[in-house]
C-alpha cells in the first residue's frame, strides 16, 4: 500500500510541474520586461519666432473730470481702490444749485397762476367779442367798440402764450439745474482702480479739471513695438507666444498694427489681447512681456520629445515600441522647438517614442509601458 502511494505520489508531483511550468515561464518573462515611458511622434507645424519685448498697456485709462463747476465737498475714494462703474468718486457742493432750483419751481408756480389769468382773460376777450359780431345787423351795433374787443381777444392770446412759454422756459432751467446737480456726484466711467487722486476736499474745481487717474486692469493688453520686416506674418487673428518676467507662459492673439513707425528703431506698434491663464493676478500697466513673433513662414515638421533622443557611438538614436519590443532607430535632428526636437530622418508620425528607461535598452529587448505614458 505505501509503495503504491508513493508511486502515484510522484505521478501526480509530476503533472504539477507540468502544469505549473507555462505558468512560471511567463511570470519570468514578465519578469525580464522592462519598464519604460513612452511618448508618441508628432506631425506639427513650426515657426521659428524671435522675441521682441512688449508691455502691459490698459485699453481704458486716464483722468476722470468734473462735469460742473463746485467746491470738492468730499473724495470718497483712496490710491489702490478697486471701483465699479457707476461707484461714487467725490462729491460737490450743491447748495446753490439747490437753491436756484427752488427758485424756479416757485417760479413755474408763479407762472402757471399766470397761465390760468391768461386764458380767463381770454375767454372774456372772446366773448366781449362775439357779442358785439351779433349786433353788427342792429343798430346798436358800435364798429369802434368791436375793433377794441378784437384787440383785446388778440392780446389776451399773446398773454396765453408768453405764459405757456414762460413755464416751459422754467422747467428747461429746472432741468439743466438738475443735471448740473446730478454731475456734482463724480462717478466711475468703467472698472477700474485709482492710481492717483488730482484733488481734496475744499479744492474748488472748474468743468474739465482732474479729480483722479484710473487704469482698468482687467482690459490690460500687450503693446510690442515690432520690427517692421517682421509684420508680414502679424495679421489680426494670428496667436502667439507671450512669457512674462516671472516665467508665466500663455497665449496672445493679434488685435491690431498701429500704422505709425518709429523712423530711428524701424518698428511699429502691434496690439495683441491676452489670454491669460486661470487665477493670474497682480498684473500691471506698463509691466514688461516678451512676445515669440514669427520670423518666417510655418511649416509641417516631424518631432520627437527631447528626452528620447540617446548618444551610441556617436550617433543620435531613440528607441520606439514595436510589438512589445524596442527598437533602435538612427535619427537626423533639425531644429528644437521648446522640449521637442525635429527629426528629418529615421521616425515618422505615430511612432511611439521611449522617453523614460531607454538608456538601460537594448535591441529587441521586451518592454512594458508605463501606466502613465
Amino acid at each position: 500500500m505505501t509503495k503504491r502511494f508513493g508511486k502515484y505520489g510522484v505521478m501526480a508531483l509530476a503533472l504539477a510541474l507540468l502544469w505549473a511550468a507555462p505558468a512560471h515561464r511567463a511570470l519570468a518573462q514578465g519578469a525580464r520586461q522592462t519598464l519604460v515611458g513612452v511618448d508618441v511622434v508628432r506631425r506639427e507645424p513650426l515657426t521659428q519666432t524671435v522675441p521682441v519685448i512688449g508691455r502691459l498697456v490698459a485699453r481704458q485709462s486716464g483722468d476722470v473730470a468734473a462735469q460742473v463747476d463746485g467746491a470738492v465737498r468730499r473724495i470718497l475714494v483712496e490710491v489702490g481702490d478697486h471701483v465699479k462703474k457707476g461707484d461714487i468718486i467725490a462729491l460737490l457742493d450743491t447748495e446753490t444749485r439747490k437753491a436756484r432750483r427752488d427758485v424756479l419751481v416757485a417760479g413755474i408756480a408763479e407762472s402757471r397762476a399766470a397761465l390760468a389769468a391768461a386764458k380767463a382773460d381770454l375767454e372774456l376777450a372772446r366773448l366781449n367779442m362775439e357779442r358785439q359780431g351779433k349786433l353788427k345787423k342792429t343798430g346798436a351795433f358800435n364798429r369802434a367798440l368791436f375793433e377794441t374787443t378784437q384787440q383785446a381777444f388778440a392780446k389776451a392770446g399773446a398773454e396765453l402764450a408768453r405764459a405757456h412759454a414762460a413755464i416751459a422756459a422754467k422747467k428747461a432751467s429746472l432741468a439743466l439745474i438738475d443735471v448740473e446737480i446730478d454731475r456734482a456726484r463724480v462717478t466711475s466711467p468703467y472698472d477700474a482702480v485709482v492710481v492717483e487722486r488730482k484733488t481734496e476736499a475744499g479744492s474748488y474745481l472748474r468743468s474739465g479739471d482732474a479729480v483722479v487717474t484710473l487704469v482698468a486692469v482687467n482690459q490690460l493688453e500687450i503693446e510690442a513695438d515690432v520690427p517692421a520686416i517682421r509684420l508680414a506674418g502679424l495679421d489680426r487673428g494670428v496667436t502667439v507666444r507671450a512669457v512674462l518676467e516671472d516665467g508665466t507662459t500663455f497665449k496672445a492673439v493679434v488685435r491690431a498694427g498701429l500704422p505709425v513707425e518709429n523712423a530711428r528703431t524701424r518698428t511699429r506698434p502691434v496690439r495683441f489681447v491676452a489670454k491669460w491663464p486661470a487665477g493670474i493676478a497682480r498684473l500691471a500697466q506698463g509691466q514688461s512681456v516678451t512676445v515669440y513673433i514669427p520670423a518666417g513662414k510655418s511649416r509641417q515638421i516631424v518631432t520627437v520629445h527631447k528626452d528620447a533622443i540617446i548618444s551610441q557611438r556617436g550617433h543620435d538614436v531613440v528607441f520606439i515600441v514595436t510589438n512589445g519590443k524596442a527598437e533602435p532607430r538612427n535619427v537626423t535632428l533639425g531644429v528644437a522647438s521648446g522640449s521637442r526636437i525635429e527629426v528629418t530622418k529615421g521616425l515618422k508620425a505615430g511612432d511611439l517614442a521611449v522617453v523614460r528607461g531607454n538608456e538601460r535598452l537594448r535591441p529587441g529587448m521586451a518592454v512594458r509601458l508605463r501606466k502613465d505614458s
